[in-house]
């Protein structure tokens, strides 16, 4: 399995078992467990009819394209994989920015701002401009890419006028051009929940207003540091110039986003004031999907993952969510999000997604914390397979919710299982 080489070269494995599991119990446990073949094979069969994120969804979005491109590597030629990877390069802006998505020109709907581009006339391109994490997941999509397949030569293919590899550096620049705020030293974006793609000032909430509210979270920029690493890993010339920006967004994300006496992420800092009530307190809130898009971005230290696993544990147990995927604890107040879906424990707010429920367990497993990813993976997997799907998001009473073959999600969740299928093999 492709997969398989790629993650055992990833994987830590140091890992050890705390507590009073053995080593040779969670061996045991692993290769025994009554879902994650099911699951398995269930990614399999959903990957292998589309590129779209779900059946809810017409368009290939790079943020979800970038979570299970590993697994369409299991049952795509490179050719295929390549070929939706180079049209969001030959979508690109003439400022470096990447689209959200793409979809066939003739199918093109939905109220979007559609993009053409005389590169790509089959498809019409959208971009959420309220998002902050479109070129960083390009980046990090077409490294997965490379260490999947071993296809180094696709940096230096030819889009346009530009190589692959310069126009992935360009990416970055526009970031650093377009959506960089020089006082904290931090990408910005507009205010959402946690790594959310709807602002509360607008009933739909996708693009940029009059009345947005700028905001620096940890989401961004945490994403901003994987493909920083990323990129210097596959065009190494680069690291002069980028490993500098990537040291200080590093330290500026612990000075200004770390919250060292709560032990946790604050949500947001407001460039020129918050979208919400003066008395709301919104550092009650803790990001779940932030704080793990950090721990991979290697943010936290293992002491402060376990902090954090601990935190989001005892938010499931609070809210009676299913699961750590859930979005955020405690959800934005009713009416806080003009997005009608963005009631209280509904969708991005306080919904409970796999799709960043399953990128934590990946990283406790890549930092020894075994047994914790497998006791938090259980609910997710469990689920699969009693609604015989990989669903959107779940509510809070553990109901399913949006597309049934959500990609995404069973991206994540395959690789977590070949995580512990690795660690497994290193402990016999």
């Amino acid at each position: 399995m492709k997969q398989l080489i790629y993650i055992s070269i990833i994987l830590g494995l140091g890992a050890c078992i705390p507590g009073n599991v053995t080593n040779e119990e969670m061996r045991n446990n692993i290769q025994s467990n009554e879902y994650f073949d099911f699951v398995k094979v269930k990614a399999i069969e959903v990957v292998q009819t589309g590129f779209n994120a779900g059946d809810g969804y017409g368009e290939v979005w790079i943020r979800d394209y970038n979570t299970f491109i590993e697994l369409s590597a299991e049952v795509f030629d490179p050719e295929v994989l390549q070929e939706n990877l180079l049209v969001f390069f030959r979508m690109q802006g003439d400022d470096g920015n990447i689209i959200d998505g793409f979809i066939p020109a003739d199918k093109a709907g939905g109220g979007y701002d559609y993009i053409y581009s005389e590169l790509e006339p089959r498809y019409a391109g959208h971009k959420n401009t309220v998002e902050t994490d479109q070129e960083s997941s390009l980046v990090q999509a077409v490294w997965k890419y490379i260490k999947t397949t071993g296809d180094t030569s696709f940096l230096n293919l030819i889009v346009g006028e530009e190589t692959v590899g310069d126009r992935l550096e360009r990416a970055m620049e526009f970031l650093m051009n377009q959506r960089h705020n020089e006082e904290y030293g931090l990408l910005w974006g507009a205010t959402t929940a946690d790594w959310g793609d709807v602002q509360p000032e607008h009933e739909w909430g996708v693009y940029l207003t009059d009345d947005t509210h700028y905001a620096i979270d940890i989401y961004d920029n945490a994403m901003f540091l994987i493909a920083l690493e990323n990129l210097m890993e596959i065009l190494p010339e680069k690291k002069e110039k980028w490993q500098p920006v990537h040291t200080r967004i590093a330290e500026n994300c612990r000075k200004h986003l770390w919250d060292v006496n709560n032990k946790k992420f604050i949500p947001h800092i407001y460039l020129d004031g918050s979208p919400f009530p003066d008395d709301f307190d919104e550092n009650e809130i803790y990001y779940h999907g932030g704080t793990a898009v950090a721990i991979e971005a290697g943010l936290l230290s293992d002491e402060e993952i376990k902090t954090s696993v601990e935190k989001m544990a005892a938010n499931v147990k609070a809210s009676g969510a299913g699961s750590i995927g859930l979005t955020l604890y405690p959800p934005y107040p009713e009416g806080f999000f003009k997005n009608e879906g963005m009631y209280p424990y509904g969708y991005q707010n306080g919904g409970d997604w796999t799709w960043f429920g399953g990128r934590m367990i990946q990283q406790l497993i890549s930092h020894g914390f075994i047994t914790e990813a497998y006791e938090h993976i259980q609910p997710m997997v469990k689920r699969v397979k009693d609604n015989n799907g990989f669903y959107e998001w779940y509510t809070v009473e553990n109901e399913p919710h949006g597309s049934g073959t959500f990609r995404g999600s069973a991206g994540v969740l395959y690789k977590a299982i070949l995580m512990f299928e690795v660690w497994v093999e290193s402990e016999m």
